[in-house]
């Protein structure tokens, strides 16, 4: 149960920020609104928000699950690939040191971005693809498993589509996983059962359970029905501004 989570609203630069889209320069406004209404949506889950500042010196900051990942156990600061984000990560520090007694960091020349790793109960994958490496993944399965948690590899490069791990796989409780084509048949996630979403709504698999809901991006009815009819509660949420810088519901908040 998640009781706490970290968000940070769009600055006035967030339209400058990294993207391989192509579908064009966010409307700042609205995605202001779309970022109060997922605030919205995860206090009905249940969870006290910590919102920081926007910050224009930083304009991918509103997507703060890439400067970290939390635990029940440790909080383990990242390293992001891209250089231009590596800023982001001292403000998100100073929040997490009012919940956790120390905290970790991804060392260069390690590099590791939060949307690459997807915890499952005790066992997290961590993806390695165009922005964590093979160090930095390392550094951090080195780390978990000092608290008792096992790690996989799921390399992504070359993968059509998938900036981060977390753009093609969700962990949904009891043993199921969301995962888009292409990455369902990758023999390290035998053994869990699968909710394949199609192809043509791929951006839906950014989907993240929080407490006893979902929260799902509005405009997929496809992958919801199949949500719904496996007995989730599912909050929908317009996130089309995110999505033109390359971002999901899951890069908006760090939750612990």
């Amino acid at each position: 149960m998640f009781k706490h989570a970290i968000v940070r609203p769009p600055s006035s630069s967030f339209a400058q920020g990294l993207t391989t889209t192509g579908l064009g320069a966010p409307d700042l406004a609205l995605a202001q609104e779309q970022h109060r209404e997922y605030c919205a949506a995860l206090e009905q889950c249940g969870v006290a928000l910590t919102i920081l500042d926007p910050d224009p010196q930083f304009p991918d900051s509103t997507f703060v699950e890439d400067t970290a990942v939390l635990t029940t156990r440790s909080a383990i600061l990242a390293h992001p690939g891209a250089a231009s984000r590596r800023g982001e990560v001292s403000s998100v520090a100073r929040s997490l040191t009012q919940f956790y007694p120390s905290l970790q960091t991804i060392q260069p020349p390690g590099t590791l971005d939060g949307g690459d790793i997807c915890q499952a109960d005790d066992r997290f994958f961590i993806g390695i693809s165009e922005r964590t490496n093979e160090v930095g993944a390392q550094q951090l399965a080195k780390l978990l498993e000092q608290d008792s948690y096992s790690s996989s590899f799921v390399d992504i490069r070359g993968l059509n589509g998938l900036l981060h791990l977390k753009s093609g796989i969700a962990y949904l409780g009891d043993q199921r996983l969301v995962l888009t084509k292409g990455v369902e048949d990758l023999a390290i996630f035998d053994g869990y059962e699968i909710v394949t979403v199609d192809v043509d709504e791929n951006y839906a698999a950014n989907c993240v359970r929080v407490n006893n809901y979902v929260l799902v991006a509005a405009g997929y009815p496809k992958f919801s029905t199949e949500l719904s009819r496996l007995g989730y509660q599912t909050i929908p949420l317009d996130v089309s501004e995110f999505q033109k810088m390359d971002g999901g519901l899951s890069c908006l908040s760090l939750r612990y």
